[in-house]
């Protein structure tokens, strides 16, 4: 198994876009009251690293069957190393007063698409 920096190495020397950001799995850890407490705050929190152009994508996931909440969550962060990215993630209210628990990974971003129009008269932005 090649180590991450070489491996990274070799997606750039292939032409790959190697662009590595850091995807947090966050669930919770029992209290769901705390839970529903603690999100106005943790919106706050994300809408600023929004912002701040940390946050890349975040939102609830289904269950493995895809047809029930089960307040699980992904929060993609861009960060300089997986350290600076593990602050983020301690700092979300969520995780500091202990609603949820997560564990983060490295994620090297190699191909997809995104899509979206800007309206001029209007200045929406609508994303596909």
């Amino acid at each position: 198994m090649p180590a991450w920096n070489d491996y990274k190495d070799e997606a750039r020397n292939r032409g790959a876009l190697a662009m590595e950001l850091f995807v947090v799995t966050t669930k919770p850890c029992g209290d769901m009251e705390l839970v529903k407490k603690t999100l106005p705050d943790h919106l706050k929190y994300q809408k600023r690293l929004e912002s701040g152009g940390a946050l890349v994508m975040a939102g609830p996931v289904s269950d493995a069957s895809g047809e029930h909440m089960n307040a699980e969550g992904m929060i993609i962060y861009r960060a300089e190393n997986l350290a600076a990215a593990r602050v983020l993630a301690d700092a979300d209210p969520m995780h500091a007063v202990g609603a949820r628990t997560y564990e983060i990974r490295k994620w090297l971003v190699n191909e997809g698409k995104f899509n979206f129009s800007i309206a001029l008269s209007t200045q929406a932005v609508d994303l596909a």
